[in-house]
Protein backbone atom coordinates (compact mmCIF):
# COMPACT_ATOMS: atom_id res chain seq x y z
CA UNK A 1 0.00 0.00 0.00
CA UNK A 2 1.15 3.46 -0.86
CA UNK A 3 2.69 5.61 1.94
CA UNK A 4 1.57 9.20 2.00
CA UNK A 5 3.37 12.32 3.16
CA UNK A 6 3.58 13.26 6.72
CA UNK A 7 0.77 15.01 7.94
CA UNK A 8 -1.54 14.06 4.95
CA UNK A 9 -4.48 11.88 4.93
CA UNK A 10 -5.39 9.27 2.28
CA UNK A 11 -7.95 9.99 -0.28
CA UNK A 12 -9.86 6.76 0.29
CA UNK A 13 -9.53 4.72 3.46
CA UNK A 14 -11.54 0.94 3.36
CA UNK A 15 -10.58 -0.90 6.01
CA UNK A 16 -12.78 -4.58 6.69
CA UNK A 17 -15.40 -3.67 4.75
CA UNK A 18 -18.16 -6.39 4.66
CA UNK A 19 -21.05 -6.14 2.57
CA UNK A 20 -24.15 -8.77 3.16
CA UNK A 21 -27.28 -8.15 1.24
CA UNK A 22 -30.89 -9.91 2.70
CA UNK A 23 -30.59 -12.81 0.28
CA UNK A 24 -27.78 -13.77 2.11
CA UNK A 25 -24.84 -12.78 -1.30
CA UNK A 26 -22.05 -11.53 0.34
CA UNK A 27 -20.73 -9.03 -2.25
CA UNK A 28 -17.64 -7.24 0.14
CA UNK A 29 -15.73 -10.09 2.37
CA UNK A 30 -13.59 -8.19 4.07
CA UNK A 31 -11.87 -5.82 1.67
CA UNK A 32 -9.40 -2.93 2.90
CA UNK A 33 -7.74 -0.68 0.61
CA UNK A 34 -5.86 2.43 0.42
CA UNK A 35 -5.33 5.18 -2.24
CA UNK A 36 -3.31 7.76 -1.77
CA UNK A 37 -3.96 11.36 -2.24
CA UNK A 38 -3.23 12.55 -6.09
CA UNK A 39 -2.90 8.50 -7.00
CA UNK A 40 -4.41 6.94 -10.22
CA UNK A 41 -5.76 3.88 -8.82
CA UNK A 42 -7.20 0.96 -10.98
CA UNK A 43 -10.04 -1.65 -9.43
CA UNK A 44 -10.19 -4.75 -12.09
CA UNK A 45 -11.89 -7.44 -11.64
CA UNK A 46 -14.65 -9.43 -13.58
CA UNK A 47 -18.66 -9.06 -13.41
CA UNK A 48 -19.84 -9.47 -9.85
CA UNK A 49 -16.89 -8.92 -8.22
CA UNK A 50 -17.49 -6.66 -6.12
CA UNK A 51 -16.68 -3.70 -7.65
CA UNK A 52 -19.86 -1.36 -8.16
CA UNK A 53 -20.76 -2.28 -4.19
CA UNK A 54 -17.33 -1.11 -3.51
CA UNK A 55 -17.97 2.33 -5.25
CA UNK A 56 -21.91 2.18 -3.96
CA UNK A 57 -20.42 2.09 -0.26
CA UNK A 58 -18.08 4.74 -1.04
CA UNK A 59 -20.64 7.30 -2.30
CA UNK A 60 -23.84 6.49 -0.14
CA UNK A 61 -25.63 4.90 -2.12
CA UNK A 62 -25.49 1.51 0.11
CA UNK A 63 -24.49 0.97 3.80
CA UNK A 64 -21.74 -1.56 4.77
CA UNK A 65 -22.85 -4.53 6.46
CA UNK A 66 -19.83 -4.32 8.49
CA UNK A 67 -15.97 -2.07 8.15
CA UNK A 68 -15.88 1.53 7.57
CA UNK A 69 -14.79 3.70 4.72
CA UNK A 70 -13.40 7.08 4.95
CA UNK A 71 -12.46 9.63 2.43
CA UNK A 72 -9.91 12.14 2.78
CA UNK A 73 -10.24 11.32 6.95
CA UNK A 74 -14.10 11.78 6.97
CA UNK A 75 -16.02 8.55 7.58
CA UNK A 76 -18.47 8.12 4.76
CA UNK A 77 -21.09 7.31 7.16
CA UNK A 78 -20.97 9.03 10.25
CA UNK A 79 -19.34 12.45 8.56
CA UNK A 80 -21.78 11.49 5.34
CA UNK A 81 -21.95 14.87 4.12
CA UNK A 82 -17.96 16.14 4.50
CA UNK A 83 -17.40 13.16 2.58
CA UNK A 84 -19.77 13.04 -0.43
CA UNK A 85 -18.79 16.45 -0.90
CA UNK A 86 -15.36 15.26 -1.82
CA UNK A 87 -16.51 12.72 -4.35
CA UNK A 88 -17.44 12.78 -7.83
CA UNK A 89 -19.20 9.75 -9.57
CA UNK A 90 -19.46 9.25 -13.49
CA UNK A 91 -21.04 6.04 -12.94
CA UNK A 92 -21.51 3.66 -16.07
CA UNK A 93 -25.34 4.23 -16.31
CA UNK A 94 -26.43 7.26 -18.15
CA UNK A 95 -28.55 9.08 -15.45
CA UNK A 96 -29.06 11.69 -16.62
CA UNK A 97 -32.46 13.97 -16.64
CA UNK A 98 -33.47 13.79 -20.68
CA UNK A 99 -35.85 17.14 -20.13
CA UNK A 100 -32.36 19.50 -18.67
CA UNK A 101 -30.37 20.80 -21.60
CA UNK A 102 -26.21 20.19 -20.94
CA UNK A 103 -25.98 24.00 -18.70
CA UNK A 104 -29.00 22.81 -16.44
CA UNK A 105 -27.35 19.77 -15.68
CA UNK A 106 -24.46 21.13 -14.67
CA UNK A 107 -26.09 24.12 -12.35
CA UNK A 108 -28.24 21.72 -11.13
CA UNK A 109 -25.13 19.33 -9.59
CA UNK A 110 -22.99 22.31 -9.07
CA UNK A 111 -26.04 24.25 -6.54
CA UNK A 112 -26.86 20.68 -5.26
CA UNK A 113 -22.78 20.64 -3.45
CA UNK A 114 -23.67 24.54 -2.61
CA UNK A 115 -21.59 26.44 -4.83
CA UNK A 116 -22.58 29.79 -5.48
CA UNK A 117 -24.91 31.43 -8.68
CA UNK A 118 -20.90 33.09 -10.07
CA UNK A 119 -18.68 30.25 -9.53
CA UNK A 120 -21.40 27.74 -10.69
CA UNK A 121 -21.52 29.72 -13.76
CA UNK A 122 -17.48 30.26 -14.53
CA UNK A 123 -17.16 26.68 -13.69
CA UNK A 124 -19.59 25.57 -16.20
CA UNK A 125 -18.00 27.82 -19.04
CA UNK A 126 -14.86 26.33 -18.41
CA UNK A 127 -16.14 22.28 -17.99
CA UNK A 128 -18.55 23.37 -21.54
CA UNK A 129 -14.78 24.66 -23.34
CA UNK A 130 -12.70 21.40 -21.63
CA UNK A 131 -15.08 19.04 -22.88
CA UNK A 132 -16.05 20.25 -25.93
CA UNK A 133 -19.58 21.18 -25.17
CA UNK A 134 -19.97 24.82 -25.56
CA UNK A 135 -22.03 25.04 -28.62
CA UNK A 136 -24.82 22.37 -26.95
CA UNK A 137 -25.06 24.24 -24.13
CA UNK A 138 -28.87 25.15 -24.44
CA UNK A 139 -29.34 21.30 -26.03
CA UNK A 140 -31.64 18.59 -24.29
CA UNK A 141 -29.71 16.26 -22.94
CA UNK A 142 -32.09 13.73 -24.89
CA UNK A 143 -30.88 15.14 -28.15
CA UNK A 144 -27.08 14.13 -27.47
CA UNK A 145 -25.04 11.45 -28.98
CA UNK A 146 -24.07 8.88 -26.92
CA UNK A 147 -20.70 10.15 -27.14
CA UNK A 148 -21.72 13.53 -25.74
CA UNK A 149 -23.73 12.27 -23.10
CA UNK A 150 -20.58 10.02 -22.00
CA UNK A 151 -18.49 13.45 -21.60
CA UNK A 152 -21.59 15.48 -20.17
CA UNK A 153 -21.79 13.09 -17.14
CA UNK A 154 -17.63 13.31 -17.03
CA UNK A 155 -17.89 16.88 -16.79
CA UNK A 156 -21.06 16.73 -14.48
CA UNK A 157 -18.57 14.41 -12.27
CA UNK A 158 -15.94 16.91 -11.87
CA UNK A 159 -18.44 20.43 -11.33
CA UNK A 160 -17.83 20.84 -7.65
CA UNK A 161 -14.24 20.31 -7.78
CA UNK A 162 -13.56 16.88 -5.91
CA UNK A 163 -11.09 15.67 -4.53
CA UNK A 164 -11.42 12.16 -5.30
CA UNK A 165 -13.17 11.44 -8.88
CA UNK A 166 -14.79 7.43 -9.34
CA UNK A 167 -14.99 6.84 -12.63
CA UNK A 168 -17.19 3.36 -13.07
CA UNK A 169 -16.88 1.72 -16.76
CA UNK A 170 -16.42 5.32 -18.13
CA UNK A 171 -15.43 4.41 -21.36
CA UNK A 172 -17.74 1.57 -22.27
CA UNK A 173 -19.66 1.02 -25.40
CA UNK A 174 -17.81 4.25 -27.13
CA UNK A 175 -15.87 3.85 -29.93
CA UNK A 176 -11.65 4.26 -30.31
CA UNK A 177 -11.66 7.82 -30.71
CA UNK A 178 -13.64 8.61 -27.80
CA UNK A 179 -12.52 6.57 -25.64
CA UNK A 180 -8.96 8.65 -26.48
CA UNK A 181 -10.63 11.93 -25.62
CA UNK A 182 -11.93 10.40 -22.29
CA UNK A 183 -8.48 9.57 -21.65
CA UNK A 184 -7.15 13.07 -22.15
CA UNK A 185 -9.97 14.16 -19.82
CA UNK A 186 -9.22 12.33 -16.73
CA UNK A 187 -5.19 11.82 -17.05
CA UNK A 188 -5.48 16.12 -17.39
CA UNK A 189 -7.50 15.72 -14.01
CA UNK A 190 -4.95 13.87 -12.47
CA UNK A 191 -2.30 16.32 -13.49
CA UNK A 192 -3.95 18.88 -11.78
CA UNK A 193 -4.27 17.02 -8.69
CA UNK A 194 -7.58 15.03 -8.59
CA UNK A 195 -7.27 11.42 -7.09
CA UNK A 196 -8.97 9.10 -9.39
CA UNK A 197 -10.28 5.53 -8.36
CA UNK A 198 -11.45 3.83 -11.89
CA UNK A 199 -13.11 0.38 -12.72
CA UNK A 200 -12.94 -1.22 -16.28
CA UNK A 201 -12.82 -4.24 -18.10
CA UNK A 202 -10.42 -2.67 -20.68
CA UNK A 203 -7.14 -3.91 -19.74
CA UNK A 204 -4.92 -1.25 -21.73
CA UNK A 205 -6.99 0.97 -20.56
CA UNK A 206 -5.77 0.55 -16.79
CA UNK A 207 -2.27 0.24 -18.37
CA UNK A 208 -2.06 3.00 -19.54
CA UNK A 209 -3.90 5.53 -17.22
CA UNK A 210 -3.58 3.89 -13.40
CA UNK A 211 0.03 4.05 -11.96
CA UNK A 212 -1.37 1.28 -9.06
CA UNK A 213 -3.74 -1.30 -9.82
CA UNK A 214 -6.08 -3.78 -7.50
CA UNK A 215 -8.03 -7.04 -8.16
CA UNK A 216 -10.58 -7.86 -7.14
CA UNK A 217 -12.70 -11.35 -7.07
CA UNK A 218 -15.51 -13.10 -5.23
CA UNK A 219 -15.49 -9.93 -2.97
CA UNK A 220 -11.61 -9.83 -2.26
CA UNK A 221 -8.70 -8.07 -3.02
CA UNK A 222 -6.72 -10.80 -4.53
CA UNK A 223 -3.56 -8.74 -5.38
CA UNK A 224 -2.75 -4.72 -6.11
CA UNK A 225 0.23 -3.38 -7.34
CA UNK A 226 1.79 -1.49 -10.55
CA UNK A 227 0.97 -3.84 -13.78
CA UNK A 228 4.42 -4.94 -13.97
CA UNK A 229 4.49 -6.08 -10.18
CA UNK A 230 0.80 -7.76 -10.94
CA UNK A 231 2.93 -9.55 -14.45
CA UNK A 232 5.28 -10.17 -12.26
CA UNK A 233 3.72 -12.47 -9.26
CA UNK A 234 1.16 -13.93 -11.23
CA UNK A 235 4.49 -15.68 -13.20
CA UNK A 236 3.62 -13.76 -16.86
CA UNK A 237 4.13 -11.23 -19.09
CA UNK A 238 1.20 -8.53 -19.08
CA UNK A 239 -1.65 -7.37 -17.27
CA UNK A 240 -3.74 -8.81 -19.33
CA UNK A 241 -2.53 -12.27 -18.69
CA UNK A 242 -2.43 -12.04 -14.83
CA UNK A 243 -6.02 -11.02 -15.23
CA UNK A 244 -6.62 -14.01 -17.24
CA UNK A 245 -4.71 -15.91 -14.77
CA UNK A 246 -7.10 -14.60 -12.05
CA UNK A 247 -10.32 -15.43 -13.53
CA UNK A 248 -9.20 -18.95 -14.06
CA UNK A 249 -8.98 -18.66 -18.05
CA UNK A 250 -5.45 -18.47 -18.97
CA UNK A 251 -6.30 -20.48 -22.12
CA UNK A 252 -7.01 -16.93 -23.85
CA UNK A 253 -4.13 -15.30 -23.81
CA UNK A 254 -3.10 -13.53 -26.76
CA UNK A 255 0.41 -15.81 -26.38
CA UNK A 256 -1.60 -18.53 -27.41
CA UNK A 257 -3.48 -17.16 -29.99
CA UNK A 258 -2.77 -18.91 -33.61
CA UNK A 259 -0.24 -21.92 -31.65
CA UNK A 260 -0.69 -25.20 -32.46
CA UNK A 261 -3.16 -27.34 -30.01
CA UNK A 262 -1.42 -30.10 -30.22
CA UNK A 263 2.15 -28.34 -29.22
CA UNK A 264 3.23 -29.85 -25.84
CA UNK A 265 1.15 -32.95 -25.82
Amino acid sequence: MPSSPAGSVLALSVTDLVKRYPSGTEALKGVSLEIADGEFFGLLGPNGAGKSTLIHCSTGLASPTSGSIEIFGHNAEGNYREAREAVGLAPQELNIDWFLTVEETLDFHGGYFGMNKKDRRERIDELLESFSLTEKRDERTRELSGGMKRRLILARALMHRPRLLILDEPTAGVDVELRLELWHYVKQANLEGTTILLTTHYLEEAEQLCSRIAFINGGEIVDQGSSAELAERFGVGSLEDAYLELVGRKELSRAHVGADPEAGQ
